[in-house]
């Protein structure tokens, strides 16, 4: 009886602290619902609109034996090898779908991937590679930190030389998440460099709308000028005050994967979202950089923590967006300017991590974009690649191994 006694009062109190622990863990949850419904879809703005006559394509594997791979790159020196990024902190190479002994890179040890976000995250090979050896990589390092870093190689072209590190750029992360991890060099020679907000939920430290720091950006560094690197002289804040002039564009929450269309210069960036709504953004060849695609005053198309009155003329909103029916992590892929498949020619491939579902995104004609899905892959995408003659891979991180986009010819 003096048991029965106390166990309402106890249900309360421990009720209480539920209610409580739940507010405090799920904070991200709440503010962005709460947001939501205080902000809503942005008046006037609309993504891609579904099209019809997409191509029927398919995968074929390509290779296998691979750890968590995160990326694929060619060097473009005409030996048609292309190298895997493994998570851990190796770099393997392919030679005819066939993982060769070794690595051509190993920098595990100084490479900091416990969490599922940190890692050896990128790499881009200069463009005379061919003539000069350099390559670039993007990890984090065993502070957590992102280390963006100049190789070179030894005698034997299959084989770099992992002592010859040279740091370009260290940035602080506050916290193990949202670290980007894309290098590319543009069709401009410049190294762009894509920067998460910093992590946690929200973007609680407002990075990615405060242009005196260097997360929550696309960053765009000269890596042929002065040491370690030089801004170039077009760079939209080169210049001005209380901004970054390694800034190329801003108000990203996690761009985890973003490519150039090798025909048009057009970069697309999948930006990662919150809880709610993934988003493919949009910049077009010749820009002149500065864009703000929206974070976190934004998500997608949707309010997130918009300051009352904002005028949202100044935000690049995206070219598609998806719910959580459809994935809750957008892995961003390449324009197919492949010849061996001409029906996927000028179509963006991108997917989602959690449900593999594969999208195909293109400009219609007169303007204004359309958008498939394609297929499921049944794949966990962590990346796509592109090889020299423009085929198009995606890395499957749960079995290693690679897949080639196919369709019918």
């Amino acid at each position: 009886m003096k048991n029965t006694r106390l166990l309402l009062p106890m249900l309360l109190i421990v009720l209480a602290l539920a209610v409580y622990f739940r507010g405090a863990l799920s904070e991200g949850y709440y503010y962005l619902t709460s947001a939501l419904v205080k902000g809503g879809e942005v008046e006037g703005r609309a993504a891609a609109s579904q099209g019809s006559k997409w191509a029927e394509a398919g995968l074929s594997q390509f290779a296998s034996g691979l750890r968590s791979p995160v990326g694929l790159a060619h060097a473009g020196d005409g030996s048609g090898r292309l190298f895997v990024v493994e998570k851990a902190g190796r770099i393997k190479i392919l030679k005819d779908g066939k993982v060769q002994e070794g690595s051509f890179l190993d920098i595990e040890s100084r490479v900091g991937s416990r969490g599922s976000e940190q890692g050896l995250l990128g790499l881009a090979f200069h463009p005379k590679f061919s003539e000069n050896g350099r390559f670039f990589v993007n990890y984090t390092d065993l502070d957590g930190d992102t280390i963006v870093s100049e190789f070179g190689l030894t005698g034997n072209s299959d084989r770099a030389d992992a002592g010859s590190e040279k740091v370009l750029i260290k940035i602080e992360q506050p916290a193990s998440n949202h670290n980007g991890g894309e290098i590319q060099f543009g069709p401009d020679g410049y190294l762009y460099i894509g920067m998460g907000d910093g992590g946690s939920a929200g973007d609680p430290w407002g990075n990615a709308q405060n242009l005196n720091s260097l997360l929550g950006k696309i960053l765009r560094l000269d890596v042929d000028g002065e040491k370690p690197y030089a801004i170039p002289a077009d760079n939209p804040f080169k210049g001005k005050s209380g901004a970054r002039p390694e800034i190329w564009a801003y108000g990203l929450r996690n761009p985890w994967r973003f490519s150039f269309d090798s025909e048009t210069g057009d970069m697309y960036i999948a930006d990662v979202g919150q809880n709610l709504w993934e988003e493919v953004d949009f910049q077009p060849g010749g820009s002149k950089g500065g864009e703000d695609y929206g974070w976190n005053y934004t998500e997608g198309l949707h309010a997130y923590e918009m300051p009352d009155g904002y005028d949202t003329s100044g935000i690049t909103f995206p070219i598609f967006e998806y719910g959580r029916e459809d994935g809750c992590s957008v892995t961003g892929g390449y324009v197919y300017r492949g010849k061996e498949f001409p029906s996927l020619a000028g179509t963006y491939l991108f997917t989602d991590f959690c449900t593999g579902k594969l999208w195909g995104l293109r400009k219609k004609d007169g303007g204004g974009w359309e958008w498939a899905m394609l297929f499921n892959t049944g794949l966990q995408p962590s990346s796509f690649g592109e090889g020299p003659d423009g085929s198009v891979y995606i890395l499957d991180y749960t079995t290693g191994r690679i897949f080639k986009v196919t369709a019918e010819k």
